[in-house]
C-alpha cells in the first residue's frame, strides 16, 4: 500500500488572509485609477471628458474581475533536489592484475 505524500510547503496555496490581501491591493489600485479618471473628467473640457468618464464607469466591473482572478495560475510545482538528478555511484574498472580502481 502506497503511503500518501504530505504536501510540500512550496506547493501549498496561499493562506486566506494573504490571498485576501492580494485581492484588496489589486482592487484598491483599480479604484484609485477610477478616482483619477473622475478628476480628469472634471478638468478636461468638451467632449474629451467622455473618455475618462467611460473609464470611470467600466473600471468597477474590471476591478472586481481582476481582483477575483486566482493567484495560483502561474505557480509551478517544485521538486526536491534529489528527484531532479539521480545519483549513481562511480563505476569500478578492473586492472590487469585483478584489483579494482575507481574512476
Amino acid at each position: 500500500m502506497k503511503k500518501p505524500s504530505a504536501p510540500s510547503i512550496t506547493t501549498l496555496p496561499l493562506s486566506p488572509d494573504e490571498e485576501r490581501r492580494h485581492r484588496m491591493i489589486k482592487y484598491s489600485v483599480a479604484m484609485s485609477i477610477r478616482v483619477v479618471c473622475l478628476i480628469v473628467a472634471v478638468i478636461v473640457p468638451g467632449w474629451w471628458a467622455a473618455v475618462p468618464l467611460i473609464g470611470a464607469i467600466f473600471l468597477p466591473y474590471i476591478a472586481v474581475v481582476i481582483a477575483n482572478v486566482s493567484v495560483e495560475q502561474g505557480r509551478v510545482d517544485v521538486q526536491r533536489p534529489g528527484a531532479i538528478v539521480p545519483v549513481t555511484p562511480p563505476q569500478q574498472r578492473r586492472r590487469e592484475d585483478g584489483r579494482e580502481d575507481a574512476q
